[in-house]
């Protein structure tokens, strides 16, 4: 099978597995909110907040140099076991000190839920070093079907647990453990990753090199973290946990948004390692960007105007309060989608330094504007202050990515896009059916128009590029 081919089989194989985990959940939206109660809702959130803040600091976030690292010995069968074994090692070890130090400190730690916390953040840490092993290696097959079986075992388990054993948050907790355990004993098996481990060839020099790449990618990670987490914490903190649970709700349609872009990125950031050093690189990035924001844009469009009509069905009267956050969290979710995009230019030039040094510039507008809105305007503050740190971000790193590649914006079709953003929000606030179905109807027709070649194109320029790399 020809590399553009496997490319394309590739995505189809990653989107599958994401869309169909994250529409399930998506569905079961009015099962959670109707079982749970807010304050249920929130600690769980809370919690999977507080993990996906531990997870950079332990792990060092080595497995984004294992997956950068992987990239360049696709064909080399000892380099990879020298790099996976490498990497293994160090995880063990830091599991090892994060148990040691969780055991020393736990007495003093009062939560009833604080052995989920710790048992969650280890197998996480092994999951995501397996998924990533996936993706270095190229089985994006693998890699999706590991997902899908993390993400489709948590909604089954959920309702199970919560729905006909009524265990509230302890069994949504149970089954994202169970889940993910699950997930790390397939992935162990199916991908054969013992045959990768010899620990006779762990290689020093080579963890100093992935730990150089990755060390920049912790404050990252955390300033990531602060934008889009610290939020949640905040919240509980000022407003209570109830509230959490509500900003929660509102925060899983933007979810269910992120993880789309996040189908695309996994073979975009490939791409971008493999071409960023072509000489009509600025064209071909141009576009691709051109691309994401005709389908990102009219997704946002789209998902706030069906929003008046979907919401009451997916969502439990009590998290009401949590539609009028829905807006605003989506246009900085396309902020996010533009940075990240951005962000794969960094990723392909292996100057990580420039990733922590912007994501800590966001973090620092996001806590700062947050903290001092918050008990003014409540939950806006938190939408707010993402919304700004996002939109920061991205000016910052699409002025200085132009030491690197020059991007060229489409800028009638951002400029229509942002009138008919400015319509749907009005008609989104106001209280008139008639003018809800119109707009509706008039975004779809809009986003056909602006979108109808994007598929093609897409298809048609990684088919170039992959054949201009065989060629060099």
């Amino acid at each position: 099978m020809s590399k553009e081919k496997q490319l394309l089989k590739n995505t189809i194989i990653v989107t599958i597995g994401k869309i169909s985990t994250q529409l399930i959940t998506f569905l079961l939206l009015p099962v959670y909110t109707a079982v749970l109660t807010k304050e249920e809702y929130g600690v769980v959130d809370l919690l999977n907040t507080l993990v996906s803040l531990f997870l950079p600091i332990v792990t060092l976030q080595v497995e984004q140099g294992l997956f950068r690292y992987l990239i360049d010995c696709r064909n080399e069968k000892n380099k990879q076991i020298e790099i996976i074994t490498t990497v293994v090692r160090f995880i063990i070890i830091q599991t090892i000190i994060y148990i040691v130090v969780f055991l020393a400190i736990g007495s003093f730690i009062k939560n009833d839920y604080k052995y989920f916390l710790a048992l969650n953040l280890i197998v996480s840490m092994f999951v995501t070093i397996f998924l990533q092993i996936c993706r270095g290696l190229g089985d994006n097959r693998r890699y999706s079907i590991g997902s899908f079986i993390s993400g489709s075992a948590t909604v089954v388990l959920n309702v199970i647990f919560i729905v006909i054993f009524h265990l509230g948050a302890y069994g949504m907790l149970g089954a994202s453990l169970i889940a993910n355990l699950i997930c790390v004993i397939y992935i162990f098996l199916g991908e054969k990753i013992y045959k990768f481990i010899d620990f006779k060839k762990y290689n020093s020099n080579i963890m100093k090199k992935i730990i150089k790449y990755s060390i920049p990618l912790v404050p990252n990670m955390i300033s990531w973290w602060i934008v889009d987490a610290s939020d949640r914490t905040i919240i509980s903190a000022i407003l209570g946990i109830g509230k959490n649970g509500i900003y929660s709700a509102a925060n899983k349609f933007t979810n269910v948004f992120a993880s789309l872009y996040s189908v695309f990125n996994l073979t975009w950031t490939e791409s971008a390692a493999i071409n960023i050093n072509l000489p009509d690189k600025n064209e071909f990035f141009s576009k691709i960007l051109d691309v994401t924001i005709r389908f990102f844009g009219s997704l946002v469009l789209g998902i706030i105007s069906f929003m008046p009509f979907v919401f009451p069905i997916l969502i439990n009267q009590s998290f009401e309060e949590a539609y009028l956050q829905i807006p605003i969290l989506m246009i900085g979710g396309m902020f996010n989608v533009l940075v990240s995009f951005i962000g794969s230019i960094y990723v392909a030039k292996k100057i990580t330094k420039e990733i922590a040094k912007t994501s800590i510039f966001a973090a620092i507008i996001n806590i700062t504007i947050n903290i001092l809105l918050i008990k003014k305007i409540g939950l806006f503050a938190a939408s707010i202050s993402t919304l700004i740190a996002y939109m920061s971000m991205f000016i910052y790193r699409f002025i200085d990515s132009k030491k690197y590649v020059t991007l060229f914006i489409n800028k009638k079709i951002v400029y229509t896009m942002i009138l008919f953003l400015a319509c749907s929000i009005a008609i989104y606030y106001g209280s008139s059916l008639k003018l809800k179905i119109l707009n509706a109807t008039v975004i779809t027709i809009y986003a056909i128009i602006i979108n109808k070649n994007s598929a093609g194109f897409i298809l048609q320029s990684i088919r170039k590029k992959v054949k201009k790399s065989q060629k060099s």
